[in-house]
């Protein structure tokens, strides 16, 4: 697949080939005519050639190459094969499996790759080469593990290193890329590609210093690289040094980067500054009203400041510009429900578009939907079917993994209800419990393991989905919650899947009740939960769950909030039994945790928690 590797065999491939006087010079002159761009006169001497000698390999091979340089793929295939029958070699394998990639037919030429490195086992670039179609034809694993052995044969190919380090990074392996592309560093000190890449790979490790390093690196090399300050700004900002970010995204907005201003916001509210956040979102929408990222968040900024008109309203014109919710919603023929038309005697197909606690949160809004007449078929994540298929004002439920809908009317988003019903602060539907109640005979099962009930029951959930866009800020280590443990309750673990990190923490607590390995869905975790007095959670899926069952629960919370949560207040209107800790501007749980467990100490019995819970 190299120009350079061609040119390479063409210097010797004449040794040692009989051939009728004048062939050899002439396929020497076409060589050198071939080197200098003289086209035309490198093809006129092969055929002086050919006409001496027919069957002469190399100048067969070389014609090929002369198809191949002017895109004459059909004729380069018939030359190139020509010369394959007469001397299987190697490189001739190469150029016809490239001519065969650029007509389309990847699996011909994955074949010509692979017989060209079976004769030459050794041969680093053989690997090289079979890797880059490998990569051409999307099996990334087979690719990776051939440049891996072309490294082993070559250990100084930068080129191979970096294919690698590329497709283990889209792989999500970056420990593994990381090692690839500090070989590539070392081979090449100076290579801003090397950098740039680098620097996003430790950025998605969380290693956000070194990331930061990199891209000085890549300033230092190019001082014009308006991507690098942007990157700068997101890894200052994930470090919590907003006001070198927005520095940093102001010099990235100044160089042309007009995806700065964007980031610049984000960086204002995580900040606390959040008319200047906002300020700074229209700005971006200014420069490019297309971008879907930035309504869209400026929407959620309305929401968290308790704007709902507008948020809702905002929300609902982004959602439907932003690919992964676009695609994450089922493709669906009939018309949208936004909340105008009657729907009287319709039937109404309600789909999930965002997570698991989204879907329990806005689930209260089917009974309206009923009560306006509505037919309610609702679509779940398969998790949640067995926990919603009893939910009032359902009159079919359908795991998501279904393959077809049944017929209906309208359909729409479940978080696109709240616009629909033309929610405000002071109008959410808040009841104190909405989720079906737990099946007796289950939950008289979790009363058996737990025990005795001498003490109050608290449950406690540290960390949420690792994936979640916000994780870093939701969860914390488990060590950080262990100061809730010597209160005088009995503490039992709503944690599915603890992280490594948190296991040997875990081992040496015996003081915790863990019987997560029976929470094998929803419904269990629902009946556990109702045996409780208390949840103490972060931001996930438990704490919606045991609000909307009406437990008592405690949530503990980023100094920025998602925006369901609003700011500075300690309830939460959508949920009556929950209360908000919040982290102050230090952005640390530790002094979370101990109003947390000043609250347990001063709390006097099981039904105390329920009155300040309510």
């Amino acid at each position: 697949m190299s120009g350079r590797e061609n040119e390479k065999a063409l210097v010797h491939d004449t040794a040692g080939q009989k051939a009728p006087d004048g062939v050899v010079q002439l396929h020497e002159a076409a060589i050198d005519h071939m080197r200098a761009g003289r086209h035309l006169d490198a093809q006129l001497c092969c055929q002086r050639a050919l006409a001496l000698d027919p069957g002469h390999a190399d100048t067969l091979h070389l014609m090929g190459l002369l198809c191949i340089q002017t895109g004459q793929f059909d004729h380069a295939v018939e030359w190139l094969a020509g010369a394959i029958r007469r001397a299987p070699k190697p490189h001739y394998l190469t150029a016809l499996g490239t001519a065969l990639l650029q007509q389309g037919r990847g699996a011909e030429a994955l074949k010509a790759f692979e017989k060209a490195v079976e004769l030459e086992p050794d041969n680093a670039e053989r690997w090289q080469n079979l890797g880059l179609i490998l990569a051409e034809l999307q099996r990334n694993h087979e690719a990776i593990l051939s440049f891996q052995h072309a490294l082993q044969l070559a250990p100084g190919s930068w080129e191979a290193a970096n294919k690698a380090a590329i497709l283990l990074r889209q792989a999500g392996r970056f420990e593994d890329a990381l090692v690839y592309l500090n070989m590539c560093a070392e081979l090449k000190p100076n290579d801003i590609q090397t950098f740039g890449l680098r620097s996003d790979v430790l950025r998605s490790l969380g290693r956000y210093a070194e990331a930061l390093a990199d891209l000085e690196r890549v300033r230092l090399l190019d001082p014009t690289n308006a991507d690098a300050c942007n990157q700068m700004g997101n890894c200052l900002s994930a470090l919590g040094r907003y006001e070198e970010a927005l520095s940093a995204y102001d010099k990235a907005f100044a160089l042309g980067d007009k995806h700065a201003l964007k980031n610049k916001a984000i960086a204002l509210e995580h900040f606390g500054r959040f008319d200047q956040a906002a300020s700074c979102y229209r700005r971006a929408l200014a420069e490019d009203a297309n971008d879907a990222s930035a309504e869209w968040n400026l929407a959620l900024l309305q929401l968290l400041t308790g704007d709902f008109e507008a948020g809702w309203a905002g929300r609902e014109a982004a959602r439907w510009k932003i690919p992964i919710l676009v695609e994450g919603y089922p493709k669906l023929s009939r018309p949208l429900w936004r909340g105008t038309e009657p729907i009287d005697g319709k039937t109404i197909l309600v789909c999930p578009d965002e997570g698991l606690g989204d879907v329990i949160q806005f689930a209260r809004y089917v009974p309206m939907l009923a009560a306006r007449g509505a037919r309610v078929i609702l679509l779940v994540q398969d998790e949640l079917y067995p926990l919603l298929s009893r939910l009032p004002g359902v009159a079919q439920c359908l795991p998501r993994s279904a393959t077809t809908a049944p017929p209906y009317d309208l359909h729409c988003p479940l978080t696109s209800l709240p616009l629909a019903f033309g929610t405000r602060l002071d109008t959410i539907p808040a009841a104190a419990s909405y989720l079906p109640a737990p099946a007796p005979d289950r939950v008289q099962t979790w009363e058996q393991r737990l025990g005795s009930h001498d003490r109050p029951r608290v449950g406690l959930v540290w960390s949420g989905n690792p994936r979640h866009p916000r994780d870093r800020a939701r969860s914390m280590p488990f060590r950080t919650m262990v100061g809730l443990l010597d209160a005088d309750a009995t503490f039992v673990s709503l944690q599915k899947d603890p992280r490594a990190e948190d296991r040997p923490a875990l081992l040496e607590r015996t003081d915790m009740i863990d019987l997560t390995a029976h929470l094998t869905d929803f419904v269990e975790t629902a009946a556990l939960v109702s045996c409780l007095d208390l949840v103490v959670t972060v931001d996930t899926s438990v704490a919606h769950l045991s609000a909307a069952l009406g437990c008592p629960t405690w949530v503990l919370l980023p100094y920025v909030p998602d925006y369901r949560w609003l700011l500075d207040r300690e309830d939460s209107p959508w949920y009556p039994t929950m209360r908000l800790f919040r982290q102050d501007e230090r952005r640390d749980y530790t002094p979370v945790i101990e109003r947390v467990r000043a609250e347990l100490d001063a709390a006097r019995g099981r039904e105390s928690f329920r009155n300040k819970g309510s």
